[in-house]
């Protein structure tokens, strides 16, 4: 029994060591990973009227599908509907469209905007299409 102790002992020995190793690791990675966190809860949101400042729009329509990203986007919405576009466009002190509704039915002509499954407080809503994301990402920019 004494010689399975001795040579229990060195295999503890290692086994503890290579756990407070793992250990370390881990500790090491969580206290990175809410550093990370940290800086990125510092960052400031945009508002709508920066994001607006970052693209080139010419007509009401591009404006309705800038703003329909920024909602998905920057406010985490899954879907839209008229009572939205208008908040938004309050809150960037933009002049509403003559016609939210025609501004949508023209970006859903285009392939920009697309009806989404479920309505949202008890009004139509709509979210952007890949294609819609693309366009506003690329070729709406400054």
């Amino acid at each position: 029994m004494t010689a399975t102790k001795m040579n229990a002992d060195p295999l503890l020995r290692e086994r503890m060591h290579s756990l407070e190793e793992r250990v370390k690791k881990l500790e090491d990675i969580l206290l990175s990973a809410s550093t990370d966190n940290a800086i990125v809860a510092k960052q400031k949101k945009s508002s709508a009227r920066e994001f607006l400042r970052t693209k080139q729009l010419k007509t009401e329509t591009q404006k309705v599908l800038a703003f329909g990203y920024f909602l998905e986007y920057m406010e985490g919405m899954e879907s839209f509907n008229v009572n939205d576009l208008e908040t938004v466009f309050r809150s960037a002190k933009e002049k509403l469209p003559t016609n939210i509704n025609d501004a949508v039915n023209k970006n859903i002509a285009r392939g920009f905007l697309m009806e989404a499954a479920e309505k949202k407080d008890s009004r139509k809503a709509w979210c952007l299409t890949s294609t819609g994301e693309e366009f506003v990402q690329k070729d709406l920019n400054k």
